[in-house]
């Protein structure tokens, strides 16, 4: 269920640490068939445009129910583990389901969670994201790269990248020949934990092949935002034990009716250039 003191040292060193096998073949079919037939998952799903000519399709939501998708947000081998990672009780800041469809998915450029998260009004970064595979991500159809020990250098400043924030290019460009890129591959049901300011982005899927993802993020409970946005302050999480998930209703609860609206992103439109 926990850590051990080489994955908490490699995450510090890193930025990052890969869980593979965090959920069973089971619990992803599970969850992929909820998204499937979910039709207010369809209906609050926006674009984002990437830069590149192609876009990003995603839904968010804020608090979790207690349907799949936030049941898993709530495990205790999630939740237990992003507490480690942030040293202190968390709870849950946002999740978003990641539409990579076959050879339309669009990118994500270079940029870091705290790039956004600091024009929400929180004052450090002690976050921490989850990213589950729900299909293989292969450099075919664009997993995750990332810059290992990026999260080290700080806060990198951000400028919108079609309908996106990313980092400045010239500093990731200097950033990239120090450090390096690395290519995160995963199979379905391996979970990426990772750092607010590591620096991350994704290709297009060229592909034949889907890549959906769902990504949770956890903020510590003492990191309150200091100012109102789109995003939860503080919120009780209630973790649950591990065979929930298997348990779970495959139909959206009211209680995680908290969609993001893009209109009301000010994270991403303050960050223009």
């Amino acid at each position: 269920m926990h850590l051990s003191q080489a994955d908490l040292s490699g995450y510090r060193a890193r930025g990052y640490h890969v869980a593979r096998g965090l959920f069973s073949a089971p619990e992803i079919a599970r969850v992929l068939a909820a998204a499937a037939r979910d039709k207010e998952l369809k209906r609050h799903a926006f674009d984002r445009a990437d830069g590149e000519g192609g876009r990003v399709r995603l839904s968010l939501w804020n608090h979790p129910g207690d349907d799949v998708y936030g049941v898993l947000s709530r495990t205790a081998r999630v939740v237990e583990r992003a507490e480690q990672l942030v040293a202190g009780e968390v709870y849950h800041y946002h999740s978003k389901l990641i539409l990579k469809d076959p050879e339309v998915g669009g990118a994500w450029a270079w940029h870091q969670d705290y790039g956004y998260w600091y024009e929400n009004g929180l004052l450090a970064p002690d976050l921490v994201s989850m990213f589950v595979a729900l299909d293989p991500a292969t450099r075919d159809n664009g997993c995750l790269q990332v810059i290992p020990a990026s999260h080290r250098l700080g806060r990198v400043d951000h400028q919108l990248t079609g309908e996106q924030a990313g980092a400045d290019p010239d500093r990731v460009a200097h950033i990239q020949r120090r450090l390096g890129v690395e290519h995160v591959e995963l199979a379905a049901g391996d979970a990426l934990f990772f750092h607010p300011n590591l620096l991350h982005r994704s290709d297009q899927n060229r592909s034949a092949k889907r890549r959906w993802a769902l990504i949770c993020c956890y903020n510590h409970r003492d990191n309150e935002p200091v100012i109102d946005h789109h995003h939860p302050g503080y919120t009780k999480l209630h973790k649950l034990p591990d065979r929930a998930l298997l348990e779970a209703s495959q139909q959206r609860t009211g209680a995680q009716a908290s969609w993001l609206d893009p209109d009301h992103d000010h994270s991403a439109r303050r960050n223009k250039s």
